[in-house]
């Protein structure tokens, strides 16, 4: 990594933090954003983005705190603005920014479906927006980068999650975003790819209180440092071959994730009667897989 710069989104704390410290660590220069509000999003403050980019430097690495909301359009430019003025340019985006408003369906405000979906899913697209644009640019005038996205979707994404459904449609919107800027983005030369995380962060510490128990001793299994290596192997050079993929990773396990696919067909080749569909959709039932289990239920 050394020489690449890095954006981090959400790098105050938790999983952000982790992969800005694992970057620096590597050699990467990189931007700390973070806008340092509470759980329940009151407030703003520099500090968490400001600590992490001390922790760099102090270990002599280079990174610079920035607190734009990555989920406004300006805010977002300029985010990535930020990495082409202070660094010179912009190889890898990390976005990771996030936060819950978990309810019931039957309880879910207008405002915390609004709020989730604006954080997490236009929080990805519209720094991934202004990125792609500097990419192609570069591309353009004859100084094309090795540039890498990882996002961050979600199990609650990929298999859907209850008493999450405002958080589980924004992360499967970023695993849908994921494949399609994977499609668009790869004639400049940049991947895109998504994590789906388990680890143990202020969004998630009601759910892994306990620490997993793992093979080796000491290792904490839900440690968000150990979600970082795939994200810095991801954000290399190394990975060229690989876009388009959601990988799920916890502890010491990666896996890699198969989203929808065809799967078994019945053609009449003409237009279906109501009453005929029964017996065709058993046997499309009988010739599939099961769908993996929601979380909770």
């Amino acid at each position: 990594m050394s020489g690449r710069v890095v954006v981090v989104t959400g790098a105050g704390r938790g999983l952000g933090r982790a992969h800005a410290l694992a970057f620096a660590a590597r050699g990467a220069r990189v931007v700390v954003n973070d806008i340092g509000t509470g759980l329940d999003g009151s407030g703003r403050s520099t500090g968490p983005a400001a600590d992490v980019v001390a922790e760099i430097e102090a270990a002599g690495g280079q990174a610079v705190a920035n607190g734009d909301d990555v989920a406004d359009w300006a805010g977002a430019r300029n985010l990535v603005d930020t990495a082409v003025r202070e660094f010179g340019g912009l190889d890898v985006l990390v976005n990771n920014a996030g936060f819950l408003r978990d309810r019931m369906l039957v309880n879910l405000s207008e405002q915390e479906w609004d709020d989730v979906v604006r954080v997490h899913l236009k929080g990805h697209f519209a720094p991934l927006r202004h990125a792609a644009a500097y990419w192609r640019a570069e591309h353009k005038a004859g100084r094309p980068r090795a540039a890498r996205v990882i996002n961050t979707s979600s199990g609650a994404g990929l298999l859907g999650s209850v008493g999450q459904g405002n958080y589980s449609a924004a992360k499967a919107g970023i695993a849908g975003l994921t494949v399609v800027a994977a499609a668009e983005l790869a004639r400049y030369g940049v991947t895109v790819n998504a994590i789906a995380p388990a680890a143990r962060t202020r969004m998630t510490e009601a759910t892994f209180a306990e620490t997993m128990s793992a093979p080796g001793a000491g290792f904490d299994a839900m440690a968000p440092e150990n979600v970082s290596p795939l994200v810095v192997w991801l954000g290399g050079e190394e990975s060229a071959g690989v876009t388009g993929r959601v990988f799920e990773v916890d502890g010491g396990r990666v896996s890699l994730a198969r989203g929808w696919r065809h799967g078994p067909v019945r053609d009449k080749g003409a237009r279906w009667e109501p009453e005929e569909l029964g017996p065709v959709v058993a046997e499309l039932l009988a010739e599939a897989p099961d769908p993996e289990p929601v979380y909770g239920t």
